[in-house]
């Protein structure tokens, strides 16, 4: 089918009361395990390339590898940035073919955050790219970001109206008591505040730091508002553990086509069950 901007995904969740998931995707066995997930349960999907991937990978290479398998399925894919780091980042992202890019200005002051974020939406909306940014800081690490627990603010929800609408961006990533990374006990999300956030944000929301978040926790979160839901230490500790477990099982195994393709299956399996837990299956 091709890739699709991130924006016409979430407003048809927006309308159908379910959520998008977003997979982080760090090698050519998950982008495959992605597109196979989406085709298999017949749902919208994201991949995501984060700061980490895109030094592993190579940007060129990450681009190609999601625009080749949008290619060979029948559901709807886009390729989205995950937590950009500059506007210069952004733009190579642009040239690279991304259908979406988010711009994270979390770290800087409020009227800092909105200017660097309205650059890049007049920069994106000029070639039809998505733009989400995010307003407050989650907690934890992913690659090479990190924020400490000290240093984790929660979104203010009078901000958050203020933002999008100096802004004009399409979805916002906002911290609610999530966290990047494995949590060290159950994340207790701040649904009160995620009501009050949308009742000032009529744009579609987004959940980052999601693995390890209870099920009951998740549908509260898409019940509402949440449109967009990011997956990636459940998708690695999926892979890495099934590769373990076929070394395990024959150590002189070299061909790693044969420890890498169970992997893959893996991965398969934690994507279907999440884009089923979010709604999403059945909505191509």
């Amino acid at each position: 089918m091709g890739l699709v901007p991130m924006v016409q995904l979430l407003q048809q969740a927006e309308a159908g009361g379910y959520a998008v998931g977003a997979f982080n995707c760090n090698n050519m066995e998950i982008v495959q395990a992605v597109a196979a997930a989406a085709e298999a349960e017949k749902a919208p999907v994201i991949m995501q390339a984060s700061q980490g991937a895109i030094k592993y990978a190579g940007l060129d290479y990450i681009a190609a590898l999601a625009r080749t398998a949008a290619a060979a399925v029948n559901v709807p894919v886009a390729l989205h940035l995950d937590h950009g780091t500059s506007f210069e980042q952004v733009m190579r992202c642009l040239r690279a073919g991304f259908t979406s890019v988010m711009i994270d200005g979390s770290r800087l002051p409020l009227a800092e955050n909105i200017a660097l974020t309205r650059q890049v939406v007049a920069a994106a909306r000029a070639v039809g790219v998505s733009v989400e940014a995010e307003l407050g800081k989650i907690g934890g690490t992913e690659d090479d970001i990190h924020v400490a627990d000290a240093d984790a603010l929660f979104t203010d929800p009078d901000e958050a109206g203020q933002f999008v609408r100096e802004t004009g961006v399409d979805a916002l990533a906002v911290a609610i008591g999530t966290a990047h990374g494995r949590y060290r006990g159950e994340p207790q999300l701040d649904f009160d505040r995620l009501a009050a956030i949308r009742a000032r944000v009529q744009i579609p929301i987004v959940l980052h730091g999601s693995s390890g978040v209870p099920d009951e926790d998740i549908r509260e979160a898409i019940r509402l508002g949440v449109r967009k839901v990011n997956i990636d230490t459940n998708i690695r500790e999926a892979f890495v553990e099934r590769c373990r477990a076929v070394l395990a099982g024959n150590p002189e195994e070299i061909d790693p086509r044969k420890v890498l393709g169970p992997a893959r299956e893996a991965a398969v399996e934690v994507i279907r069950e999440k884009i089923r837990l979010f709604g999403s299956a059945g909505k191509a």
